[in-house]
């Protein structure tokens, strides 16, 4: 009793230091609090090892770039801890991402009122200036990068002003063309509440920075 005692007091304590070594990396990555969660294996014996067979990490709130609001569940396998936690390897990762209706409309910060999404056409209608005008957009794959299509840009049968266009575009693809850890896109969906993106990634070397309190080594 004791011993089973022991070992799973060593494991809570493992699990905990674990998560922390993780979290702190992670955070900075994603810009935002995150939940982390482990595989089937011991996670005591990575402190002899320094391996992590499988993380899950799950976040309400992701930054990427500039996008706000995003909605991110991912994967990651074959990890390892280096130099006292100021490194961490990953082995490859994937990653599911929903980015709301709501969370495109904030991060166009006043330049659409509303952001509808259409299933079957896979399109974006942001509405614009003060929603007497409307531009559709669609957003596609090219090069392992997302790019944003303009369909359609008009008040009352009238072009929209290209510099209004031009930016509402822009800051979309940015938000879309900025993920951390190596991930890049694989598969874009438009819902009926937004996008649904698919992010694969490969070998990927995560290291802290020493100017960031959030990235401090933890001696993991």
């Amino acid at each position: 009793m004791l011993v089973a005692g022991g070992l799973a007091g060593g494991e809570a304590y493992a699990r905990n230091k674990a998560e922390k070594c993780i979290s702190s990396q992670f955070q900075a990555q994603m810009g935002s609090k995150i939940d982390v969660s482990f595989g089937w294996k011991p996670v005591l014996l990575t402190m002899f090892d320094n391996k992590i067979g499988h993380v899950t990490v799950d976040s309400d709130d992701s930054k990427f770039g500039p996008a706000q609001g995003m909605v991110v569940h991912a994967a990651f396998d074959d990890l390892e801890t280096k130099d006292g936690g100021k490194q961490i390897t990953i082995g490859k990762s994937s990653a599911d991402v929903t980015w709301s209706n709501d969370g495109i409309t904030k991060t166009m910060a006043g330049l659409v009122s509303a952001t509808t999404s259409d299933p079957n056409t896979g399109t974006l209608s942001f509405a614009v200036l003060g929603g007497l005008a409307q531009l559709q957009v669609k957003p596609k794959i090219v090069d392992d990068k997302i790019e944003v299509e303009t369909l359609q840009a008009s008040l009352l049968g009238i072009g929209l002003p290209t510099d209004l266009v031009s930016g509402i575009v822009q800051l979309m693809t940015e938000s879309l063309q900025t993920y951390p850890m190596g991930l890049k896109p694989t598969k874009i969906d438009i819902t009926q509440d937004g996008l649904h993106i698919s992010l694969s990634g490969g070998n990927t070397v995560l290291q802290a920075d020493p100017n960031n309190p959030q990235q401090q080594p933890l001696n993991c």
